[in-house]
């Protein structure tokens, strides 16, 4: 799921990063993504398996420009939800490390089907 993730968000052309893995002494890109795995808990289960998985991820924007900040998540939402994705509302501030750089994020959730529990 989260190759899926991480797919979507580089078609826009920004670098996608896990959430903190940015080196100390490595420079901030002019804008990119961060995501961050919350959860992945089962659904309901039968004869001792899960029926599936819901998994929630954090996905964030970073940029020096506070327009496109806006912009880029507003249009990662459409892209998200256009694959499959639910998505909790149009997003929150977030904190950035940088001064020269604002951030904002969204929490999406995705489900995934147990192929397995489906055949038997």
């Amino acid at each position: 799921m989260k190759d899926l993730l991480i797919q979507l968000l580089e078609t826009f052309g920004y670098p996608v990063r896990l959430q903190g893995s940015l080196g100390e002494a490595e420079a901030y890109p002019d804008t990119f993504f961060t995501f961050w795995n919350n959860t992945s808990d089962d659904n309901n289960h039968y004869d001792n398996e899960p029926v599936g998985w819901t998994w929630s991820f954090e996905v964030n924007v970073y940029s020096t420009s506070p327009q496109l900040v806006n912009s880029l998540l507003a249009q990662a939402i459409v892209l998200l939800k256009r694959n499959g994705f639910a998505v909790g509302g149009k997003g929150h501030d977030v904190y950035s490390d940088e001064i020269t750089h604002t951030g904002r994020g969204v929490t999406v959730l995705k489900y995934e089907h147990n192929n397995r529990t489906a055949q038997e």
